[in-house]
């Protein structure tokens, strides 16, 4: 006899988010920086949906991060109003398109980490009424975007206080997983560096969930930006930064064959899961089944192994499965169900999808 199916009203492979365990998240961090005096500014990449930041903002959010202007732009088309984007922004459309954002808006800040990327922010905005807030990206061990070090901050800050149209509001990174301490040596070294010049430095941003609940351990920092703990997942889980039940968001998969002992394949690919490891072998943690790893993904076709002897799963039985990186899993679908109790509630995951 088939057992029964989860969520037989929907079709597989899909994302369910369990509300309850929303709320208690969002409540649960927003409550940690409030306690330690962080202005806690969400990532929507996430979610992508402005539902949930706007519950993030009722929560004590100060504002939300964005990574692209696609994104942003659909953000303050739901209303909000007070958006960061952390991503240097280039070219005469994109500008355009900032510059029609930042007039629609209540606050619009944004970041650079070259001069080039300045010098293109102050031409689109030299005719404002108000300058545009700029942040000097650094790299503090990330690896990614950032100026290598505090005199090439310092450097880039005086060069936005040059220019018309923009001025320069603080420092921002994005570190590398235990990297705190050097958030702070680069910070307070800008910081020191600034002050001898008297240029002031206001905010100080620094971000990741995988250091969630050590934020108030950085010096100098006034703000964290922060994206999946709205959900969680199984990198997250793999740190001990949440539990199981911390985890809002599950795929729902059906097991659609059974060819070998010791195999199953399910209808969930790359194209929902995604391909990232982080670090983790598998692509996903099966729920209720830790004698099952999730070995192989092709675009429709998810690959599951277990001792040989075991049989764990019938044709056509759903599962769950915690992702490895929720981020991704919520760009690769239109729509997400939204589970509170008996009630399941269909929604767009409006901003998939922004590369621009």
């Amino acid at each position: 006899m088939t057992r029964s199916p989860q969520y037989p009203e929907l079709d597989t492979p899909c994302a369910v988010i369990n509300l309850d365990t929303v709320d208690r998240n969002v409540n649960a961090y927003q409550a940690y920086c409030d306690q330690h005096g962080i202005a806690l500014c969400p990532h929507i990449k996430t979610h992508k949906i402005p539902a949930f930041a706007k519950q993030q903002l009722a929560a004590g959010a100060k504002g939300i991060t964005c990574q692209k202007i696609g994104e942003a732009e659909v953000m303050a088309d739901a209303g909000l109003d007070d958006i960061l984007l952390t991503y240097n922004v280039l070219g005469t459309r994109k500008l355009a398109r900032l510059r029609a954002l930042f007039d629609r808006v209540k606050s619009l800040r944004v970041v650079a980490d070259n001069v080039a990327v300045v010098e293109g922010l102050s031409r689109a905005f030299a005719d404002s009424d108000k300058p545009l807030e700029i942040l000097v990206e650094c790299d503090t061990g990330g690896g990614r975007c950032g100026v290598q070090t505090p005199k090439a901050a310092v450097e880039l800050a005086q060069k936005i206080e040059s220019l018309p149209g923009v001025s320069f509001a603080g420092l921002m990174t994005y570190p590398s997983a235990g990297g705190g301490p050097k958030v702070g040596g680069f910070f307070g070294d800008a910081m020191a560096l600034l002050d001898g010049l008297g240029i002031a430095c206001p905010i100080r941003s620094s971000g990741g969930t995988p250091d969630m609940w050590k934020a108030h351990e950085v010096a100098h920092v006034t703000e964290h930006r922060i994206g999946t703990y709205i959900y969680n997942d199984r990198s997250l889980m793999a740190r001990d930064v949440c539990g199981e039940d911390d985890c809002a968001l599950r795929v729902v998969a059906e097991v659609v064959s059974l060819p070998a002992p010791g195999r199953a394949v399910i209808d969930a690919g790359s194209k929902v899961l995604t391909s990232d490891l982080l670090g983790l072998e598998g692509f996903g943690y099966v729920v209720g089944h830790p004698e099952v790893d999730v070995v192989g993904l092709s675009e429709e076709h998810g690959v599951l192994h277990f001792e040989p002897d075991l049989t764990p799963f019938e044709i056509g039985e759903r599962i769950e499965i915690i992702p490895n990186h929720v981020c991704v899993v919520s760009n690769m679908l239109d729509q997400v169900h939204l589970v509170r109790g008996e009630s399941i509630k269909t929604v767009d995951v409006a901003a998939r999808g922004k590369v621009l």
